[in-house]
């Protein structure tokens, strides 16, 4: 049943308590309580938003009361009353349809657009305030202690409705990175879709097939409700783009989610009505199998898809996730047999695979050991060409890394960051940056003394190798005891000297996106301040050809949570600079979001700066960007607006 539609609320309406209601009185308490209780029923969420679920979850249960005593008392409901229990239903409904959108709904959907989810939070409280506000529990026969209670209850949503922003930083500036490189991606960038991988809970088989089902169903809806606009054809490519990647780290071979709901050959293409047998679809791919395989866990899988799972660093079987006693694969050849007579009967043709190149694996096997050994060697010559090689094979797979690590070419990488040769520095850092991809190689290459090492080299190595420094410290910090270790051993001034120096983009980059990850500790905020990122960012703005606003306006934001560089941040002549990007009509709405809110933070703690931002006229440019910006600026912009009122 739908939500009970709100009554006109015109001062000359009938005294007739039922007129303009939809349902008596005991149905519509009675459909308020079902809503409540389907609401309370989703339990488990996603991560996202798993904290504002567990709030929300919590005003549901403390109304529930009011509702049970209604229904016991069954009171004659006025006007007065019905109204805002009608609008109560509303808020409910929108509850519930919350929820439910954040316990089976895309991760990726809710990652990107979590301002425009938080928002709806926000409108479900404010609802619920409009509906609670007033309630006349006299009349309703409403106990003393329930009254208090909801009263209580709707003093927190009012502060909940003011309650800024509540945005995951770290989650958002790792969307903005992966999104905007258009670059040939280097390690440093996989370490980053790895941890929104972790982050995201997308990087089992199970996890990635339901968010494949879940982004389909979000495109549907989107096509059924006429979704052609622009933005809402970005956000959906951003959204497909983002799990394809997902499913290439996790060495799942999938089919671009747009293109159907199974991934089949050509061949089959044209009689997609035909039952292929489920046996015959490999359980990653969901293709029919051309070269079946069995592994130890007894799972058969097409043999180039367990292959590149293996590959991938995974020791686990895809689908039951039971540990593989061993990697060896064997032959289903009763299943081909199988599959060939099926597609013989039905004049169905099998996709042809392309050959495998040679495989090259067991000769890297007997390589690393050497080149390991060959990096301490006393002869200059042989630790060149060594740590050479191992660069290389450092990059190619998960598999080298492990071996390069196992074999201890950690503890050797480190001992040759000292080298006076630039170029063994270069490809030295380089290849540490590519093992720290893996979690348990940060540590080792942490604990092993390399920070300091890398900061030399990052002050004073060639131009390529203090990028890789840079990107090297940003995977380090990718773990909270790394953050602290890279700040107080001096990390951030040469980074920072980095980002203003007359580097390459990629270079600055680098910088900045490790300068964030490293601002993420709150004792490195004031670190970065005296090293002088505040310039800096400054000089990155107005180079309009490097298109690093949104990542230096990110970094803004997070200093000027910190009082200290609120200080030097809080300028008029830094407030004049955003307000001009907010009104320039070149900016991008992404650049004009991040400008607002930063402005908002310093406006917020600084009255007197946002009065000064508005004697330039922003009011109308305020306005324009609470109707058509983003979904985050339109929200800063009527938090500003709200503000500006009272003032």
């Amino acid at each position: 049943m739908p939500p009970p539609t709100l009554p006109p609320s015109s001062p000359d309406d009938p005294a007739e308590p039922s007129m303009g209601r939809e349902m008596d009185d005991e149905d519509l308490v009675e459909e308020l309580l079902v809503t409540v209780n389907s609401a309370r029923a989703f339990a488990e969420f996603r991560r996202t938003h798993r904290k504002e679920c567990a709030n929300l979850l919590r005003w549901l249960q403390l109304v529930l009361p009011l509702l049970e005593e209604l229904r016991d008392a069954a009171p004659r409901l006025t006007d007065d009353a019905y109204r805002r229990l009608a609008l109560l239903g509303r808020a409910l409904a929108a509850a519930r349809r919350l929820l439910r959108s954040c316990h089976d709904g895309s991760k990726i959907y809710l990652a990107l657009e979590s301002e425009t989810v938080l928002a709806k939070f926000r409108d479900v409280y404010e609802k619920m305030h409009s509906a609670l506000d007033g309630m006349p529990y006299a009349e309703l026969a409403i106990s003393d202690e329930v009254k208090e209670q909801v009263e209580l209850m709707n003093a927190q949503l009012t502060r909940c409705k003011k309650r800024t922003d509540t945005q995951d930083m770290e989650l958002s500036m790792d969307l903005m990175v992966i999104l905007q490189n258009k670059e040939e991606e280097r390690n440093a960038d996989r370490a980053i879709l790895e941890r929104l991988a972790k982050k995201l809970e997308l990087q089992t088989l199970a996890e990635l097939r339901a968010e494949t089902m879940a982004i389909k169903k979000l495109i549907n809806d989107r096509n059924s409700n006429g979704g052609g606009q622009h933005a809402v054809a970005d956000s959906t490519r951003q959204m497909v783009d983002l799990l394809n990647r997902f499913k290439e780290i996790a060495g799942v071979d999938g089919k671009d989610v747009l293109g159907g709901d199974v991934s089949m050959p050509k061949s089959l293409d044209k009689c997609p009505s035909l039952m292929i047998p489920n046996d015959f679809l490999c359980p990653i791919t969901l293709a029919i199998m051309t070269d079946p395989v069995i592994v130890a866990s007894g799972q058969t899988y097409e043999r180039r898809s367990i292959q590149k799972w293996l590959d991938s660093g995974e020791r686990t079987c895809p689908k039951s996730r039971q540990p593989l006693a061993h990697l060896s694969l064997a032959p289903n050849y009763a299943l081909k047999n199988l599959i060939l007579q099926w597609c013989d009967k039905h004049m169905v043709e099998l996709q042809k695979r392309e050959p495998e190149p040679a495989a090259e694996t067991e000769e890297h096997k007997e390589d690393i050991p050497s080149l390991v050994e060959g990096m301490s060697s006393i002869h200059p010559d042989v630790q060149r060409k060594s740590v050479k090689k191992i660069r290389r094979l450092s990059k190619e797979c998960p598999e080298n890394r492990t071996l390069i690590a196992d074999n201890g070419g950690i503890p050797a990488l480190i001992g040759l960051l000292a080298c006076p040769d630039k170029k063994v520095q270069e490809n030295t850092v380089t290849s540490l940056l590519n093992l720290s991809i893996d979690d348990k190689n940060k540590v080792l290459i942490a604990r092993g003394g390399a920070i300091p090492l890398v900061i030399e080299i990052l002050r004073n190595g060639t131009p390529e190798a203090q990028e890789n420094s840079a990107a090297t410290l940003f995977s380090l910090s990718m773990l909270d005891e790394n953050k602290a270790a890279i700040g107080s051993l001096g990390g951030l001034a040469p980074l920072v000297e980095l980002l203003r120096s007359s580097g390459t983009a990629r270079g600055k980059k680098d910088a900045a996106t490790a300068i964030f990850n490293l601002v993420l500790s709150p004792q490195n905020k004031a670190r970065a301040t005296q090293a002088g990122i505040v310039p800096a960012l400054v000089k990155v703005m107005d180079d309009k050809g490097l298109g690093m606003v949104d990542e230096a306006l990110s970094i803004f934001l997070l200093l000027s949570s910190h009082a200290a560089c609120r200080a030097e941040i809080g300028t008029t002549a830094f407030v004049e600079k955003l307000v001009r990007l907010i009104k320039d009509g070149n900016s991008t709405p992404k650049n004009k979001e991040c400008a607002l809110s930063v402005l908002l933070e310093l406006g917020t703690n600084n009255r007197p700066l946002l009065v000064h931002g508005l004697r330039f006229g922003l009011h109308e440019d305020l306005s324009k960007i609470a109707k058509n910006g983003t979904s985050r600026a339109q929200r800063k912009a009527n938090l500003l607006i709200q503000l500006a009122r009272k003032l």
